[in-house]
């Protein structure tokens, strides 16, 4: 089943004259999110999100089929875009030093934390203003189809996204910054010091308490004090959830990222943390 969590449509979007903009998506397992963005009006169009319900077991076969009945419905999802950029938001990545990165070997990051299947597709993105090589396997059925649906596009992991963004952001940082991107049951941590990347990794949480013990054990392994480290908090979490009150109750420094290119068509419409990797690949490519 699929439900559609998000839905923006701005007064200015043109069905008719969609060739010369561009469109970002991200797709995961649990859901799929667009974003297209006009660089002739420097205006976001469109905004949309849907969330996937599974039976039994979520896998990339089932994702496909969800993939297809969205793009049978979703007009704006038609037709052939001047730029197109796909994230893929999964926990199947590793990060590796530039300097003993080898792109000849690079099953070999991953053996010992994913589990691969024999066929997987392996690849990997460099990280901009760091010496990081993000390693990781996307939803290549999901690729194929997209690229039946668009021809060539760019793809990349959403963490290569997601630490660029922050790095760039933070650039005059100082001290421990921790950034918890939530997206549905799931949560990606990235932990910059002096605004260099000390650790990226990802988390599938049940309860709120999950969450809180994701955070504290990452602050705890980085000796990290809660008193200090500044937690920003992006994506699906609000003031009012329970994640941020439990959160809030440990950890002293908590705010909600406030990028400082939010497109201001979607002022009052969406949370300024929201949506920040979507949106980000739009306007920066």
């Amino acid at each position: 089943m699929i439900k559609q969590t998000t839905w923006i449509k701005n007064n200015n979007l043109d069905f008719n004259n969609l060739n010369e903009n561009t469109i970002s998506i991200q797709l995961s397992l649990d859901g799929y999110s667009f974003c297209i963005y006009s660089p002739n009006q420097n205006e976001i169009l469109a905004l949309a999100s849907y969330e996937f319900e599974y039976g039994s077991s979520k896998n990339p076969y089932q994702l496909l089929e969800f993939i297809t009945e969205l793009y049978t419905t979703e007009e704006l999802l038609k037709p052939i875009y001047k730029k197109v950029i796909v994230t893929h938001f999964n926990n199947l990545v590793a990060q590796v030093p530039q300097a003993l990165f080898n792109k000849n070997n690079i099953e070999n990051y991953l053996q010992y934390n994913v589990k691969l299947l024999e066929n997987d597709y392996i690849t990997y993105d460099e990280i901009n203003n760091t010496d990081i090589v993000n390693v990781y396997v996307p939803f290549v059925n999901i690729n194929n189809f997209l690229i039946d649906t668009y021809g060539s596009f760019t793809f990349k992991h959403s963490s290569t996204s997601l630490i660029e963004t922050l790095i760039s952001s933070y650039k005059n940082s100082e001290g421990a910054n921790c950034f918890v991107n939530v997206v549905n049951s799931n949560f990606e941590i990235v932990v910059l010091k002096n605004n260099k990347l000390v650790l990226f990794n990802s988390f599938n949480f049940k309860t709120k308490e999950d969450f809180l013990y994701y955070i504290l054990f990452t602050a705890e392994q980085l000796e990290l004090n809660p008193e200090e480290f500044n937690l920003v908090l992006m994506g699906d979490i609000e003031k009012e959830s329970e994640l941020y009150a439990l959160a809030y109750q440990y950890i002293r420094n908590i705010s909600f990222l406030n990028p400082t290119n939010f497109p201001s068509s979607l002022n009052n419409k969406i949370p300024k943390h929201a949506f920040n990797t979507v949106i980000s690949n739009a306007i920066t490519i």
